[in-house]
């Protein structure tokens, strides 16, 4: 069981009015090891009080001492904090993120911009706690003292989770994957609801080439000072479902070595993930839930299981063309954004990686 640390750290969220940055803030609000200090949007939102910046999503309230907080500029200078969670669109995370690891700050982030860069870590806690390893090498080459630490693409999650077992025991040598992804994924407003009411859009702009890369990454290993992807094929197809939460992904796996259902159940029921990450505040009891009834896993009955934290997986049979056939889902607000970039921060405050030399 890790240790909680000696203090809380200041926490400040960048993006904070969109729907990951309102998730970032009720993961926070009443979190033991990190208290929010700054909250950082658009310049059109920047001087505002947070509850008259964001437009509130979900039946719940938003917190009392938050809600009255001023809304700042995306800047170093003016936000107080000693590491920051980004809910930047990649279009802004390019520039913002790097300039507040020059000014000494750990940012935790959402974004696309430096996932595939070998020397930042596509961090997935129970995965590959090893890849933060790297940091060092990322502080030295980018002459900075802070860091970047990405969380990989909500659809990307699920699958690794899956797979994460599966390719330490048996060696995953391709495996062909389609999701169906929720409306609440294309952020707010999102998709119109004339376009995605009973309707299928099997186009989402740019994520089949993210998981085809991302999951190589996140079950790769790290060789001097850089990560190093795993050598697997990987074929993707993204599809957006009028689904509220949670997005399903349907995995056809082959291995390096044979094996069928029952051997891969058993694999998959077994694990528990790296060790380190067990008992962090927001790390699920079990990262896997394995469900045995023949239509599950389900979002709505399925993507709040481990407060929103845990991968379901279900549906595991012999595939006629590869190895094996399964069926994963997880919440892709929370275990698929903000609640993994939480998860990283817990992680890296564990391991002492968030107190300055």
């Amino acid at each position: 069981m890790p240790s909680a640390p000696a203090r809380k750290y200041r926490v400040g969220i960048l993006g904070a009015t969109g729907a990951v940055g309102q998730a970032f803030v009720r993961l926070l609000a009443g979190h033991p090891w990190f208290e929010i200090t700054a909250l950082a949007a658009s310049e059109r939102s920047a001087g505002k009080p947070y509850a008259e910046a964001a437009r509130w999503i979900g039946d719940d309230r938003i917190p009392e001492r938050v809600a009255a907080m001023p809304v700042l500029a995306c800047d170093p200078a003016a936000v107080d904090a000693e590491l920051v969670f980004s809910a930047l669109d990649a279009s802004a995370a390019g520039e913002v993120e790097p300039a507040f690891a020059r000014a000494g700050r750990i940012v935790l982030s959402n974004a696309k911009s430096y996932r595939m860069d070998p020397d930042v870590p596509l961090l997935m806690p129970e995965v590959n706690p090893q890849h933060l390893d790297v940091l060092p090498t990322q502080r030295e080459r980018r002459q900075w003292t802070g860091a970047i630490v990405t969380n990989a693409n909500c659809a990307s999650i699920p699958a690794a989770m899956v797979l994460a077992p599966l390719h330490a025991r048996f060696g995953v040598r391709r495996f062909f994957m389609a999701t169906m992804q929720a409306v609440s994924g294309a952020g707010y407003p999102g998709v119109p609801s004339l376009d995605i009411l009973g309707n299928v859009i099997p186009y989402i702009k740019d994520e089949e080439p993210k998981i085809e890369i991302e999951v190589n990454k996140m079950l790769g290993h790290v060789s001097h000072g850089a990560i190093r992807p795993a050598p697997f094929a990987v074929s993707a197809h993204a599809n957006r479902v009028p689904v509220e939460h949670g997005h399903t992904v349907c995995l056809s796996v082959e291995f390096e070595k044979p094996a069928g259902a029952t051997e891969v159940l058993a694999e998959l029921r077994e694990w528990r993930g790296a060790e380190e990450a067990r008992g962090l505040p927001t790390a699920p009891e079990r990262p896997l839930v394995v469900r045995d009834e023949p239509d599950r896993p389900q979002p709505r009955r399925d993507a709040m299981e481990g407060e929103g934290m845990a991968v379901v997986v279900g549906r595991v049979r012999a595939d006629p063309v590869f190895h094996v056939k399964l069926v994963a889902m997880a919440h892709n607000i929370v275990r698929g954004a903000a609640g993994a970039s939480v998860l990283n921060a817990e992680l890296m405050a564990a391991r002492g990686l968030l107190d300055r030399p």
